[in-house]
């Protein structure tokens, strides 16, 4: 069986001519970082806690059945993700260790095969313990002086099978269901790494080009954006190029620049310009706009931005960037952020976190960064996976190998 050459050159080879006649940096392989959610980073170790009772085997249904009868749905099936009933034998060593020592009939119930086991009532906040009492009494075989614990429990699901056996050791038996309720679902992360991890050295490397290119011009920051279109059976096709223009027509004067000549701004609107450009085709409408002052700066303004410009939207019935991939030199601001969320993107890759502006990364911003000395962006956003927004996508951070050389900026600069 011949294997399949994933080496660099094979890679772009693969591509499209514009694309390989356009490359003209070194190209090799980086690693991609899946970004982490706001949840993920703060909400993993939140706990709070239960009430929990035992039981003789034969009494755990009837006390399963009192508990659904006497309590709202969402209280009895608040923490799915801890098992409702465990053995003695299966609780955490602290747990055994306080309720064995307890008294000698407890003593009993952890010695050999148990035939008692122990039931989560729900989370402590919202039971009565008087009226738990008053109602497990009703039960035949239970202890005379009604057995009811306090115990700490995570209150989220665990995000992996490792942190799942964790939990069961420190708190209770916990279920690793395979999903991920503070993020995107595991499987869909590493599905979509493969899928972009041979190629997105080559779109790095054009945002990156063009990055030095408008450097060079005096046009803007050295930041560019690529956007391409993953079609089935990992056919890419280039979309959009573009770079920072954010000096350009007024020269260096402020501290921001033009904030929607971005990069992130001026790739988008190209896509949205080709998609009109394809509209107007098929109603044979042509309308140039006359402005005195082209705020967008969205018109080509570097060689290779025009030649991507000039090749036809390969999905012109869409809605603007719809499950496209963006490649960026920088991570986006919150402003650029939220334009990539609102045009519908399906994945971003950036290659230099900026840890006071940026709005993708979920870390705190610049705490912890060594070059910031103390500086504090407060909390960072982690845009794009938020779930107080319709919008959704994957993120990943970039690492060179050293093929492309840093493209450093002032860290109070929004990219």
């Amino acid at each position: 069986m011949l294997h399949e050459d994933k080496s660099m050159g094979a890679v772009l080879a693969a591509q499209d001519p514009i694309v390989q006649s356009l490359v003209r940096e070194e190209v090799d392989h980086g690693v991609l970082i899946p970004l982490k959610t706001t949840l993920e980073l703060r909400d993993d170790h939140v706990t709070g806690r239960v009430l929990i009772t035992r039981t003789p085997v034969k009494s755990a249904n009837p006390t399963i059945s009192l508990l659904r009868d006497m309590l709202p749905e969402e209280i009895v099936k608040g923490v799915p993700h801890l098992r409702r009933c465990a053995k003695p034998g299966d609780l955490p060593a602290h747990l055994k260790t306080q309720f064995m020592n307890e008294t000698p009939q407890s003593r009993q119930i952890h010695t050999g095969k148990s035939n008692w086991i122990y039931i989560i009532l729900g989370p402590e906040s919202q039971l009565s313990r008087d009226e738990l009492v008053q109602a497990l009494k009703t039960i035949e075989g239970l202890e005379e002086d009604i057995f009811i614990r306090s115990v700490p429990v995570p209150m989220v699901a665990p995000t992996s099978q490792i942190q799942a056996a964790m939990w069961s050791q420190h708190f209770w038996p916990t279920l690793y269901r395979k999903n991920n309720p503070l993020g995107p679902h595991p499987a869909m992360v590493s599905r979509s790494t493969e899928e972009i991890t041979d190629d997105a050295a080559i779109w790095m490397t054009l945002a990156h080009q063009v990055a030095e290119q408008t450097q060079a011009a005096g046009h803007g920051e050295p930041m560019g954006a690529c956007i391409v279109q993953r079609e089935e059976g990992n056919k890419v096709t280039l979309v959009a190029l573009a770079a920072d223009a954010r000096w350009r027509c007024q020269g260096k004067t402020g501290c921001t620049g033009n904030p929607m000549a971005h990069s992130v701004l001026r790739a988008i609107s190209m896509v949205a310009q080709k998609l009109v450009r394809a509209e107007n085709k098929r109603t044979d409408t042509f309308q140039t706009p006359i402005l005195e002052f082209e705020a967008f700066q969205d018109k080509p303004l570097l060689d290779d931005e025009q030649k991507v410009f000039e090749i036809d939207h390969p999905s012109p019935d869409g809605y603007l960037c719809h499950g496209l991939e963006m490649y960026l030199t920088h991570e986006p601001c919150v402003m650029c952020s939220m334009a990539i969320l609102h045009s519908r993107m399906g994945k971003v890759v950036f290659r230099h976190r900026m840890p006071l502006t940026g709005g993708l990364c979920a870390e705190n911003r610049g705490s912890d960064h060594p070059s910031l000395n103390g500086a504090d962006g407060g909390r960072g956003l982690g845009l794009f996976w938020r779930r107080e927004l319709n919008w959704s996508l994957v993120a990943w951070e970039w690492e060179s190998n050293g093929c492309l050389k840093p493209l450093p900026v002032n860290q109070m600069i929004h990219a």
